[in-house]
């Protein structure tokens, strides 16, 4: 079982950067390959950065790459986006989430949730 609690939402302008934090508890964090998401009013939820367990290989969906970097302390239980640049489309709640499947960008193959944090970035 695995706990994840997301932190470092916040109100920024654009061009500003943010970093969101998820703690993991659990004693299995390393079997894990993590991911954030993210979802706006209206919209579905999508996928945005990935980081595996083994290798800590990273990968990104399009509009962020370039801007955001995942990143994560299996010793701390802890993954990371970092977020720069920040523009108005990246406005939504960001969710961090666990996968026993590397590289997955799907929502049916995260197993574990966090609450989610909200980013909002004014033009």
């Amino acid at each position: 079982q695995v706990q994840l609690v997301e932190s470092g939402g916040g109100l920024v302008q654009a061009g500003d950067s943010l970093r969101l934090s998820c703690a993991a508890s659990g004693r299995t964090f390393s079997d894990y390959a993590m991911g954030w998401f993210r979802q706006s009013p209206g919209k579905e939820r999508e996928f945005v950065a990935g980081i595996s367990w083994v290798a800590s290989i990273r990968y990104y969906e399009d509009r962020v790459k370039g801007r955001f970097i995942v990143s994560r302390d299996n010793e701390q239980n802890t993954v990371y986006l970092q977020m720069n640049s920040l523009k108005p489309e990246d406005t939504a709640v960001y969710f961090c989430a666990a996968s026993r499947v590397t590289g997955s960008i799907y929502i049916a193959e995260y197993d574990y949730w966090g609450q989610g944090t909200q980013v909002t970035v004014s033009a």
